[in-house]
């Protein structure tokens, strides 16, 4: 084509003339398409992309079919129509997930850097005192529909129900309690009420711990209430050093209470087994004497001089006439001894 050809040439009315182009025909090979190949052949690409899905060990399968909830699937390799017809959610079920309630971790570290987050952490307790608390739910998924579809930001949901739980336990505590030993009621109250208000929600999540990561006062009096605290240690410890010094002395003493009582009783048996020995001697005795009088009588009466004069000599007269004043007892006793004991020499 010459380059005449591409200039516009003025009309009669003495407009310009568009030139003319001729375009060359050009033969293409005809290729013939059946209708069920060309739907073969859609389906298995809609198969291939996204006819199925895999669910992981730690996961379960969520199926919706055009939007509504049909069926729940356990791990491993399943097939579902493709979208738009079936969506697929896989939440992690056995994960453990976490949230933080005044403070924020900056940098996990090591050493991990936090941020004090001071309109959630600071609080009321029951005697009108304020105490920074920062705290950690720790939660994971029980039911995967409902976690999905009844709770639009679970994560924000159970952050803002520890907030509003704690603030409602700790207006029961005084503040020397949630300081000291007050910590673990305030963590287990904390975590039952939680799970109270998720499941209000129909979440499907669980509560698996509930703790109080600081608890202390305010900046401006930290202080003091360290001094505070220290002296209700002391307290503690002195108690339970009491209560063991009670504990060592109080059984000794039941110890010896009960030896002294086991002698008494002793005793007692000792003193009541004599009197009835003495009783049924006399008694025999009141026997023999009734059976005798006089030599009886005349036996006791000797018997109880020997007790009472028994270091002296003694002599019996029988009769009334009684002892000649000038019959030598004392001689006569000792000549007889001496006679004796020449009879034993020979």
């Amino acid at each position: 084509m010459a380059w005449e050809d591409f200039q516009m040439k003025r009309g009669p009315g003495g407009q310009y003339e568009m030139p003319q182009f001729k375009i060359p025909k050009i033969n293409l090979p005809k290729i013939k398409f059946s209708v069920s190949l060309i739907i073969l052949i859609i389906a298995a690409l809609l198969l291939i992309f996204g006819g199925y899905y895999i669910v992981e060990p730690d996961e379960k399968g969520v199926v919706l079919r055009f939007g509504k909830y049909v069926r729940t699937t356990d791990p491993g390799f399943h097939l579902k129509f493709p979208p738009p017809v079936e969506r697929v959610y896989t939440p992690k079920v056995t994960e453990v997930k976490r949230t933080e309630v005044g403070f924020r971790i900056e940098d996990p570290g090591p050493p991990a850097r936090y941020r004090d987050v001071l309109e959630e952490s600071l609080m009321l307790t029951g005697d009108e005192n304020i105490i920074d608390l920062d705290v950690v739910a720790q939660y994971r998924i029980i039911d995967p529909v409902k976690y999905l579809f009844n709770v639009r930001g679970p994560a924000n949901t159970v952050k803002a129900g520890a907030e509003a739980a704690i603030r409602e336990i700790i207006g029961k505590y005084k503040i020397d309690e949630a300081l000291t030993e007050g910590k673990f009621m305030i963590q287990e109250e904390t975590r039952a009420l939680l799970q109270k208000i998720l499941d209000r929600y129909d979440s499907g999540l669980q509560i698996v711990a509930f703790q109080l990561q600081d608890v202390h006062p305010p900046q401006q009096v930290r202080d003091s209430f360290k001094d505070v605290a220290s002296a209700m240690e002391d307290k503690n410890r002195l108690i339970n050093e009491s209560q063991g010094y009670r504990n060592s002395v109080i059984p000794e003493a039941r110890g010896k209470a009960s030896q002294i009582i086991k002698v008494s009783q002793g005793y007692k048996e000792e003193k009541i087994n004599h009197a009835k020995g003495d009783a049924e001697r006399f008694t025999s005795i009141l026997q023999e004497y009734r059976k005798a009088r006089d030599v009886t009588r005349k036996r006791l009466y000797i018997e109880t001089m020997e007790d009472v004069l028994g270091s002296i000599d003694k002599y019996i007269i029988e009769g009334k006439s009684g002892v000649l004043p000038l019959l030598p007892l004392d001689k006569i006793r000792g000549l007889g001894s001496k006679v004796k004991g020449q009879e034993e020499e020979r």
